[in-house]
């Protein structure tokens, strides 16, 4: 099977350059890799070319545009039957394309998900954010840990399609607000099969701030509103559970004086879920330290989600 790795990257040299080598490095080389310089500022050029002798590499610029749309300009000069698209912070494990290989011929695949994960030598933060995405207990397992091809929606950092799906159904219809999960249900729509490759994983650096982390994870809220616009069936009962979270805690804040046993109730409530992703957090990871940072992101980003759905509804409905 012909693999095209397409690749869409903005301002981020170095850490590109650390996802081509781990394309260099695998078990199962990829036909060829595309890296799609997406009007960035600080160019890559030359630390992806660095490659070019070890792997089919091209590397294009273009005019900014959105990663969604980098992606379609890949495609449009890609040459093998699958595409493979990754965020260009993310490390590929030597095995990536053997289990993929094996999983796309057992399960007749016309496109496929695969999670994401922290690598050994992350930071305590970014190990944190990695629970706080990814954990049971904060997004109900739907970015890696949902097997069920009803309910799974591949995501861009580590996803891809067959070219058959691609001249069927088109590219990405948007630059960069949740085009992954809109395409996802197309698929599915369309008839195509898709479902999550767990062992097809990759690491995934994410933000460097908790600053950005809230940022990005309210663009996460408000996007999946936004995409809801395409595809009604995208608001699931999960992705009301952050603006539930958020309106909790204000609840709570406002029942202090008025209703004590509100707040008391909602208190235990609270951090009776903080101690649970305390405990779960700490032994997956063996740190206490990344314990706590891990309440501190999950809250953050569950609040945040909660606020840019909420922001969206309120665009969508009364402006």
């Amino acid at each position: 099977m012909d693999f095209s790795v397409i690749i869409p990257v903005y301002n981020r040299p170095d850490e590109v350059a650390d996802l081509v080598a781990s394309l260099c490095r695998q078990e199962v080389l990829p036909f060829e890799v595309i890296v799609v310089e997406d009007g960035s500022t600080i160019s890559s050029k030359e630390q992806v070319m660095a490659f070019s002798k070890m792997i089919n590499l091209t590397y294009v610029f273009q005019e900014n545009t959105g990663q969604g749309f980098a992606r379609n300009h890949g495609m449009a000069i890609a040459s093998g039957d699958f595409f493979v698209f990754f965020d260009s912070d993310c490390v590929v494990p030597p095995t990536y394309f053997s289990v993929l290989s094996r999983a796309i011929l057992a399960e007749s695949l016309d496109a496929f998900g695969g999670p994401d994960d922290a690598g050994q030598n992350f930071s305590p933060f970014q190990k944190a954010m990695n629970f706080s995405m990814t954990s049971l207990l904060t997004t109900g397992g739907i970015r890696g840990k949902m097997r069920n091809p009803e309910k799974y929606q591949a995501r861009g950092y580590n996803m891809g399609f067959s070219r058959r799906v691609f001249e069927d159904l088109g590219g990405f219809i948007d630059p960069n607000r949740a085009e992954d999960i809109e395409i996802s249900i197309r698929i599915k729509k369309a008839g195509y099969t898709l479902a999550l490759v767990k062992d097809a994983f990759v690491y995934h650096h994410r933000k460097n701030t908790l600053q950005s982390f809230l940022k990005q994870s309210f663009q996460f809220g408000s996007n999946r509103v936004f995409i809801s616009g395409y595809h009604p069936e995208a608001i699931q009962l999960v992705h009301l559970l952050p603006l539930g979270f958020l309106l909790g805690i204000f609840a709570m804040v406002v029942s202090t004086m008025a209703f004590p046993w509100l707040f008391s109730i909602l208190a235990a409530l609270y951090l009776l879920w903080s101690f649970a992703l305390f405990v779960t957090a700490t032994f997956e990871y063996g740190s206490i330290k990344i314990g706590l940072l891990a309440v501190i992101t999950s809250i953050g980003q569950l609040c945040a989600y909660g606020a840019g759905f909420m922001k969206q509804l309120m665009v969508k409905y009364f402006s």
